[in-house]
């Protein structure tokens, strides 16, 4: 599928897609015209870069991440290193530290709204 097809199917727009690609998580044969070509397990893997965006991480720690989640047969993969294994461990840590905070945060606004309704 060419890249706004992609795009379409996924939500995401086609500089984010080219952006992807520049930095290796992304890859797409080339037409004899030149344009890019994505095999239909592209929208899958354009979809699990979004989730791990949206967790925090950064686009060095995806790549890294993207051959160690799961094979094509769905089985998990047995490509992660122990150090990879630490790095996630950590990233998932400053994710339940941040959710943390929220939830204090929200318990603070949640008081000075319960005082402000009562005064």
């Amino acid at each position: 599928m060419r890249i706004g097809e992609l795009a379409r199917h996924t939500g995401v727009s086609e500089r984010s897609l080219r952006y992807y690609e520049a930095q290796g998580l992304l890859a797409a044969d080339r037409t004899p015209g030149g344009h890019r070509d994505y095999p239909e397990a592209a929208v899958d893997r354009v979809i699990r870069i979004q989730e791990l965006y949206a967790a925090g991480l950064h686009s060095e720690k995806i790549r890294q991440l993207l051959p160690c989640m799961r094979d094509q047969d769905g089985g998990p993969s047995t490509v992660a290193t122990p150090r990879l294994v630490a790095d996630l461990t950590a990233e998932r840590d400053r994710i339940d530290r941040m959710i943390a905070d929220l939830v204090r945060s929200r318990d603070t606004l949640d008081e000075v709204i319960q005082a402000a309704e009562a005064g």
